[in-house]
């Protein structure tokens, strides 16, 4: 069966927010409560909708030994199994950050570990995080990113503040632009803000040859358009 990669991921119609009740998803039939699902009722649970787009994620970062972040971000996107918005892009965000790191320190063992462990720990943020929680995924990302680079646990105190103070940035970033949500949008910023936070508090610079032109506007109802960086027309970045 096709998924789409807008919209209901079953019938690619328009998604719905609304109160939350119980729903049935529709691949795996568990039951959850959620606030969202399409026009016509169809509804797949978090764990569903980003375990494939997931597998893809982590075996390309894996095994790529690209290392411009960007560049491994937007091959990831043009995927069929990364959809338009998603809880696939809160994994995507340290998976492509890890690889170039790792691909550039030449360190590929470590980097195998991490992006496994970066996935665990991205499964734990919600679809919808940004607007229901206040706290976008693809800045978390960027948190975790750090706090595995830099071996951080709850009870760590230079490495804390350093992952803390990652995805403050990022979510700055993001949060300046404004909504709605826009995942491949916000992806793009958490990422240039994870770059810039490594040249700041470690001299270490990951090279960016890769200019970023959104090639998804046409997907995303809710394109903000000229007034996104990345839109076609659009010199700010």
């Amino acid at each position: 069966m096709a998924e789409y990669k807008t919209g209901c991921l079953i019938c690619g119609i328009e998604l719905v927010y609304c109160k939350t009740e119980e729903l049935e998803c529709f691949y795996c039939h568990k039951l959850y409560e959620s606030n969202v699902k399409c026009a016509s009722g169809h509804y797949v649970c978090d764990q569903c909708h980003r375990s494939s787009g997931n597998e893809v994620i982590e075996n390309f970062c894996i095994n790529t030994q690209l290392k411009d972040p960007l560049e491994i971000a937007l091959i990831l996107m043009g995927n069929p199994k990364i959809t338009m918005h998603g809880p696939e892009h809160h994994f995507l965000v340290p998976a492509v950050l890890l690889a170039a790191y790792y691909n550039f320190n030449k360190e590929p063992k470590e980097k195998d570990s991490k992006i496994r462990e970066a996935r665990r720990r991205a499964s734990n943020i919600l679809g919808g995080f940004c607007g229901f929680h206040g706290n976008c995924g693809a800045a978390v990302g960027t948190g975790i990113f750090m706090s595995l680079i830099t071996n951080s646990t709850p009870l760590s105190i230079h490495e804390w503040k350093l992952s803390n103070l990652m995805t403050a940035r990022s979510l700055l970033t993001i949060a300046k632009h404004g909504g709605p949500r826009c995942c491949k949008r916000n992806v793009f910023l958490a990422i240039h803000e994870a770059i810039k936070f490594l040249n700041t508090h470690f001299d270490f610079t990951i090279k960016i040859d890769k200019k970023i032109r959104c090639e998804f506007t046409n997907m995303n109802k809710e394109c903000i358009k000229q007034q996104c960086p990345f839109y076609v027309i659009s010199e700010q970045i």
